[in-house]
């Protein structure tokens, strides 16, 4: 259908409601706020709940409500002309302004008819505790009023009470044609979608099709979209399973869910929910925060609560807004007796928390119960993996942009970091279902070739019979550039070649194709040691790709002509343009990143795009990423796009590493030696045979120089230090993989000494953990962590977080097998299989990390 249409020329609501959550020791992560509940005026009613209708006494009392928020309305009585708010003004009080709040939200049609009405009529909802809501209503009920309110009245309940009480309330005219088809969605259409009776569902569907017919095939009533009879006949047909047969039913379905206000009606339908535990999911920051947001939302009426994994620091600014509210729970006189009310309202019976105790001020600290962390762990080894965390969003198509080394020069020390950080990110990305296209932009295009072409052809003069074996990319270069700074003749014939090359010269393009082929053997030799898997796109495909884009900045009146002819696209926060094309007619960096992003976009159908360079390129990334949006093809709904800039790496005298005679460091140098130092190493203190050895020490070696790498901040500087990345103790690959290689070994001795199979146990189903000691459950929690450290990892593709929480693993588990005797204890099974489960556990990780594991040192 194209692009989905605006619904109604009103702003929609962005109102967030952020909270955060943090363990002791660990960052900030943002969940769903419990928010406040806010008070109500006026009444209309539906009888589409079921269970049990109001009494007549009853209504009469809400009858009275009603007249009595009409009567202080400032607007006065409504008529067809002008429809008056049911939202009295607040101009003349001093009282907070009144707003709506949602009670008894559910995952169901009538949330989402009051959350659609919400969005397109900018009316934001809060979300009400069940408590707040008269006790015969048993679905959504639409509560309104000021913050101060003690018992906010009822304004309507069911869908599509709600949908036309917020309508009116956006001064929206209701007319009796949208009442009629209110009154056939409730009676006619919603009966025969639940019968599944193929002659009633065409009947009614027969009727929707004649009036959209007579009315644009947009709108069951005028010819506005979504009115208050098209949010309830539209979403009662969306949720029906399958498609219609009628193309205008159907489009008019569609101009509903592929609508941005119905996106963010389904976002705020999960964020006015009550608080639940979801039992699949493995996060246990979301699991404590559910027991403390539930304990708080039925003890008080509150808003901007902050809970955590083990501490929750609501009670100290609950108690100050709710004392200057003069709403304080009787007894409550300080923050400290708002957090044991809190705490009291927290069933002992609750599968999560115990311990809780209130410290300080007013700071709920609390454990997770160790029954809680014995049932996943036991999850995990039964799965033989650990668990994944559960994605907000759905898993799309993914670009990552990392190496990106020069043709004809080697890679050096300099593209460590991007290759080394974009592998990991690929693999983070790849284990939570997305779709990850590793691309190597390579720099094979642009003017240098004109000089490499004409020093091949000099050097090589029977390079097309003969191959030439270029062993040093670097030397050659090296040797290219010289000639053209010193021959002006050369310089002349090189500037001649470029031409040829883009033309298409036969010759040229053969030589071209020799020296890329040449640059990709060097290449591979790194790709191959650091197990790096990388698809080449480089700088040439986009040639042919660059007009088109300039031509579509130009017909929508985006391009700037600067002095001499340069074309150049302004982008909001940059006072320096991009420039598309130069005043000579070529095209740079520029040009090309615009095509790039285009053809990902489009063709490759990328949803998210990362960028991985050095951190200088920041400022250009941001720029093109503005330029995408500012021509439409990037939304904020639905793209990320990311630049993970990284720092220098350092020699041991704080500037860029090189070799002694001041030269670039050749990435292969450097990661040999890394593993020839592990090899000496090996030799003097293991005891594996010696065949085993240097695979071993390649395995080492080669993740001590990532794991260095990819546990820090990526913007930070580092210095390249040996010692410091192949020493056995500290925050290093090395001691991690002994680690692991210790943890495995117990495994095996289980076996060999005491006839323990671990393997055995795991097929034969009876393999059992249990988290007796504090070292267990201390183990078993930092297992658990896992799923929300790869959460926050997905935040900003910073792999560091993982090596965080694998370092913090071993600790634990060194912890538990010097504290807690595993080998010929009366827990020896139980301790066994917990060891293999942090051993699983830290293989995963080193997976991510593009570390190969060894199980014995």
């Amino acid at each position: 259908m194209g692009s989905p249409p605006n619904l109604t020329q009103h702003p929609t609501s962005n109102t967030q409601h952020p909270s955060s959550s943090q363990h002791c020791a660990r960052g900030p992560i943002r969940y769903k706020q419990i928010a406040d509940v806010f008070d109500d005026t006026s009444i209309t009613m539906s009888a589409e709940e079921d269970g049990k209708k109001p009494s007549k006494k009853e209504l009469k009392k809400l009858a009275k409500k009603a007249e009595k928020a009409s009567a202080k309305a400032s607007n006065g009585a409504a008529t067809d002309e002008a429809p008056a708010s049911i939202v009295p003004s607040s101009a003349a009080t001093s009282t907070p302004p009144p707003c709506y709040r949602l009670s008894n939200a559910q995952n169901d049609s009538c949330t989402l008819k009051a959350c659609l009405s919400s969005v397109l009529h900018s009316i934001t909802l809060h979300p009400s505790p069940p408590s707040s809501c008269p006790s015969f209503v048993h679905g959504p009920a639409l509560l309104y009023g000021s913050d101060a309110s003690s018992s906010p009245p009822l304004v309507a309940f069911g869908g599509n009470g709600i949908a036309k009480a917020l309508s009116l309330a956006a001064g929206r005219f209701v007319s009796a044609a949208m009442d009629d088809w209110m009154e056939f969605e409730r009676c006619e259409l919603r009966p025969a979608l639940a019968s599944k009776n193929a002659g009633k569902i065409a009947k009614v569907v027969e009727t929707v099709e004649k009036a959209l017919e007579s009315h644009g095939g947009t709108s069951l009533v005028g010819s506005t979209p979504l009115t208050v009879a098209d949010v309830v006949v539209s979403l009662s047909l969306l949720e029906a399973e399958g498609t219609w047969s009628s193309a205008i039913v159907q489009s008019y379905v569609d101009i509903t869910k592929q609508s941005p206000e119905y996106k963010k009606a389904k976002s705020l339908v999960d964020s006015l929910l009550p608080p639940s535990l979801d039992e699949s999911d493995p996060s246990l920051l979301r699991a404590t925060s559910f027991v403390f947001a539930s304990a708080i939302s039925r003890a008080f009426k509150c808003k901007d609560i902050k809970h955590g994994d083990y501490q929750c620091n609501a009670a100290m600014p609950l108690f100050q807004k709710l004392k200057a509210l003069g709403q304080l729970p009787p007894g409550v006189n300080s923050p400290v007796g708002m957090a044991e009310a809190i705490v009291a309202a927290i069933p002992n019976d609750n599968p999560i928390l115990d311990q809780l105790t209130v410290n300080g001020p007013g700071f709920i600290m609390g454990r997770i119960k160790a029954s809680y962390l014995s049932r996943w762990v036991n999850d995990l080894l039964l799965h033989g993996s650990p668990h994944k965390p559960k994605l907000s969003t759905p898993a799309g198509t993914v670009v990552v942009d990392f190496s990106s080394p020069n043709i004809a020069k080697e890679m050096h020390v300099g593209h460590l970091r991007s290759t080394i950080i974009g592998e990991s990110v690929c693999r983070i990305l790849e284990y939570v279902g997305h779709d990850v296209r590793r691309v190597n932009h390579v720099g094979d295009w642009g003017t240098q070739f004109g000089m490499l072409i004409q020093y091949l052809k000099e050097e090589y003069p029977d390079f097309s019979g003969n191959v030439p074996n270029i062993t040093d990319l670097t030397e050659f270069y090296k040797n290219a550039k010289q000639r053209f700074d010193e021959s002006p003749e050369f310089k002349k014939i090189s500037q001649l070649n470029v031409v040829q090359l883009q033309a298409g010269d036969r010759e040229c393009r053969e030589i071209w194709q020799v020296l890329c082929d040449v640059s990709r053997k060097e290449f591979e030799k790194v790709y191959n040691r650091l197990d790096i898997t990388v698809q080449e796109c480089g700088e040439s495909f986009y040639n042919d790709k660059i007009p088109p884009v300039i031509e579509e900045f130009e017909q929508r009146g985006l391009i700037s002509v600067e002095e001499g002819g340069a074309k150049c696209v302004f982008v909001p926060k940059f006072k320096v343009p991009l420039m598309l094309q130069k005043s000579d007619g070529g095209y740079g960096y520029d040009s090309t990143d615009m095509a790039a992003i285009k053809y990902r976009l489009t063709e490759v159908k990328a949803s998210h795009i990362v960028y991985i360079t050095d951190f200088t390129q920041g400022d250009h990334f941001q720029m093109v990423f503005a330029a995408a949006k500012k021509i439409g093809w990037v939304t904020d709904e639905s793209h990320r796009l990311d630049h993970i800039g990284f720092g220098t790496v350092q020699g041991e005298d704080g500037k860029r590493f090189k070799t002694r005679s001041g030269d670039t460091v050749r990435l292969v140098d450097l990661l040999d030696e890394a593993v020839a130092r592990m090899e000496t190493s090996l030799k003097e203190r293991s005891n594996i045979p010696p065949e085993e050895i240097h695979a071993t020490a390649s395995a080492m070696g080669y993740g001590a120089v990532k794991y260095f790498d990819l546990r820090r901040n990526p913007t930070s500087n580092y210095i390249f230090s040996y010692d410091r990345m192949l020493d056995t103790k500290g925050n290093t690959a090395i001691y991690l993989l002994y680690a692991h290689a210790r943890l495995e070994s117990i495994v095996t001795k289980g076996k060999a000494e005491h006839g323990v199979d671990v393997d055995s146990l795991l097929k034969e189903g009876k393999a059992k953990i249990t988290l007796s000691h504090k070292s267990e459950r201390n183990l078993g929690l930092h297992l658990q962590f896992f799923a929300d450290s790869i959460e926050e990892t997905l935040k900003d593709l910073l792999p560091y977080h993982i090596c965080d929480f694998v370092y913090a693993l071993s600790i634990a588990a060194s912890e538990f097998v010097t504290q807690c005797k595993v080998l010929g204890s009366p827990e020896m099974e139980s301790r066994l299989l917990l060891c293999r489960a942090t051993a699983i556990t830290m293989r995963q990780c080193f997976d991510l990390l593009g570390i190969r594991h060894v199980t014995r040192i």
